[in-house]
Formats: structure tokens, C-alpha cells, sequence
């Protein structure tokens, strides 16, 4: 009489039992599937899904899947292709450039960049005020800083395992601080003759560049920008041409800056 009662006892029991540990996907949303991982490849993930199917073989991209916990209890994280630093590997990391018109407004201009991570570098900039033609024959010496953090541009779209051309190419925005010190001879006439009196300049600035950069295979590297933000400090002279960057007088504070970079990749 009770050995019906126990068959039924143990085909409750093993109804809690699964037959196989699974592993579990976990997508970048939270969203997970429980599965068995067939394969890890470059851009896919292959697994079957028991309880659709034993034999159909389904995949997911890599780019859409964080983890995966495995059924040992091991887990395995994924990064975005894009983003993932091991794509770059051999992409040089270091650009050092010049500002080419910057020794047309007597200053000479050399920058330096370095890659953080995929879509992202650190620039500074020191300009050495004198160095060029001086034009306004001001007999103008000093220096300028400019220190800004890049965000470069992914594209709009994305295609299935696309990357940067170079970690360092592209449509980008850069927020920025600007130093300038710098002294120069203030014109005065007095009955006549002509008087020099020397004067400084100490001038900062925040600002917000757009801009783009190309790196060749060579090495060889073009950047313009563009940027707007605001300046202030002490003009004695109201000069606006603060080298670092334009504008930024007492009676209207907005500063722009433009340049174009050219360098060398390494």
C-alpha cells in the first residue's frame, strides 16, 4: 500500500531537482538568460536554452552581455567592444603637438596628449609669450597654461564589432582652464615724445572647445578647435589678446579661443 505513496514522493522531489546546472547570461539592461554556454567567440556568445530546446543553438552579441555567472559559480565579465581597452593595444597612446599660427601672435605653442581610456584623454598646453613676430612691437614675455580633459565622439551608429580608427581620432569636446601671465611695454606721449612703461597682464579663463582630430598611420597628426567660455583677471591695458586666449576685459567677459595643432603620434 505505500509503495505507490513513495513513487509519487520521489517524482515530487525530483521535479525540484534540476537535471543540469545552468549557466546565467547577464545582459547589460539586467536582463538574464539561463542557459548552457556553447561558446565564447570574438563577437558572439553561443548557448542552448533547455527548456526551448536541446539541439537549437541560439546566440547573443558580446556587446550586449556584462557577465556570466557559470554554473561552477565562476564568473566571466565582458566590456564593450568599442570601449575595450585590449583593442587598442597597439595604438600609440601619446600625441605632441604645436599650435601652427600660434607664432603669428608672438607666442609659440606646444600641447601634449595623452589616452586615458577609449573616448577619453588628458591635454595640457604651455605657450611661451614672445617667442614669434611681434607685430604690435610691445616687447611682450611671459607664459600661458591650458590644461582640459577630451571626450572623444563614438559614431552615431554602431556596426557589429566596430572600434575607434585610433584612440585618439575624432569629433571631440574639451573643457578647459587657461593661465596667462605675461608683461609689455604700454605707449605713453608726453609734449610729444614718446614714453615706454612696463605693465603685466594675469588673466584665466574657462572654456568649452569643439573640435577635431585626425591621427595617420604615419604618426602624423592634425587638431583644430574652437571654444568659447568666460576670462577674467588683471588687464591693465584691456589688451584681449591674452594668447592663451582672446577676450575676457572687464567690460565684457566673454573669451574665445581657435587653433590648429599639428604633431606627431608615438
Amino acid at each position: 500500500m505505500k509503495k505507490p505513496h513513495l513513487i509519487v514522493l520521489t517524482l515530487c522531489l525530483l521535479a525540484f531537482v534540476p537535471l543540469k546546472a545552468q549557466d546565467l547570461l547577464i545582459k547589460n539592461n539586467n536582463d538574464s538568460i539561463s542557459c548552457i554556454v556553447k561558446e565564447i567567440g570574438d563577437e558572439d556568445i553561443k548557448y542552448i536554452n533547455p527548456e526551448i530546446s536541446e539541439t537549437i543553438l541560439f546566440g547573443v552579441n558580446k556587446d550586449k552581455v556584462r557577465k556570466i555567472v557559470f554554473a561552477n559559480g565562476k564568473e566571466l565579465e565582458f566590456s564593450e567592444h568599442m570601449f575595450d581597452p585590449n583593442n587598442y593595444v597597439t595604438d600609440k597612446k601619446h600625441n605632441i603637438k604645436i599650435n601652427f599660427l600660434s607664432p603669428l601672435f608672438n607666442s609659440t605653442n606646444i600641447s601634449y596628449e595623452k589616452s586615458i581610456a577609449p573616448g577619453q584623454s588628458f591635454e595640457t598646453a604651455l605657450g611661451i609669450i614672445g617667442a614669434g613676430w611681434d607685430i604690435g612691437e610691445n616687447e611682450e614675455t611671459g607664459i600661458f597654461v591650458k590644461v582640459g580633459y577630451k571626450f572623444i565622439k563614438s559614431p552615431d551608429y554602431y556596426i557589429k564589432g566596430q572600434r575607434f580608427a585610433h584612440i585618439l581620432k575624432g569629433a571631440y569636446i574639451r573643457p578647459e582652464i587657461a593661465f596667462s601671465h605675461y608683461s609689455y611695454k604700454n605707449y605713453f606721449y608726453n609734449n610729444w615724445d614718446e614714453e615706454r612703461v612696463s605693465d603685466t597682464n594675469t588673466m584665466f579663463a574657462i572654456l568649452l572647445n569643439i573640435g577635431k582630430q585626425w591621427v595617420y598611420e604615419s604618426g602624423f597628426v592634425v587638431d583644430w578647435f574652437g571654444g568659447v567660455g568666460y576670462g577674467f583677471g588683471k588687464d591693465n591695458k584691456d589688451f584681449g589678446l591674452h594668447k592663451a586666449f582672446i577676450g575676457g576685459v572687464d567690460e565684457f567677459p566673454l573669451a574665445v579661443t581657435m587653433g590648429l595643432r599639428v604633431g606627431w603620434n608615438f
